[in-house]
């Protein structure tokens, strides 16, 4: 199903709130095969400066998805766009740190659609996302920016 561009770009997404949990920042720490302690040992952390384990680099892409979205759904977003979810993929992710983000905090996460392009004669649908990520004291510590290739057809 072609997405409707001029209906979906600006769209703002409803505020989600999620706690940076301790426990899946260890996890994560350990399943990406991090060595350095200060990602799982409250000890060394504090050690090396940090008031607690501070959030892995690539640990924004997991937080986006375990933020609880309006109605549900970790994927609302794109699925507010009506997409056959088994035709969308994955295609880009990168993010810009502006503060540090330590297990406890409550972030709040807030995704606005930038824009939608096709390629491939409209085969292929690029939906661009931002989500703007600031903690209690509303100071922006992350955007993260995703691209959603979605396969029409």
């Amino acid at each position: 199903m072609r997405i409707d561009a001029q209906r979906h770009i600006g769209v703002v997404s409803e505020p989600r709130v999620v706690e940076v949990e301790r426990g899946f920042l260890k996890f994560f720490a350990k399943a990406t095969g991090e060595t350095n302690p200060i990602y799982f040992d409250e000890e060394a952390a504090r050690a090396a400066g940090h008031p607690d384990i501070p959030m892995p680099p690539t640990y924004m892409f997991s937080l986006q998805l375990s933020a609880p979205a309006a109605v549900g759904d970790v994927f609302d977003p794109v699925n507010g766009m009506g997409i056959d979810m088994r035709r969308v993929l994955h295609g880009e992710e990168s993010f810009t740190y502006h503060q540090p983000v330590y297990a406890g905090d409550r972030l709040e996460l807030v995704t606005t659609t930038t824009d939608i392009y096709e390629k491939k004669g409209g085969a292929l649908q690029f939906i661009v996302q931002e989500t703007r990520c600031t903690n209690s004291d509303q100071i922006l510590c992350i955007e993260a920016r995703q691209v959603t290739v979605a396969r029409n057809g």
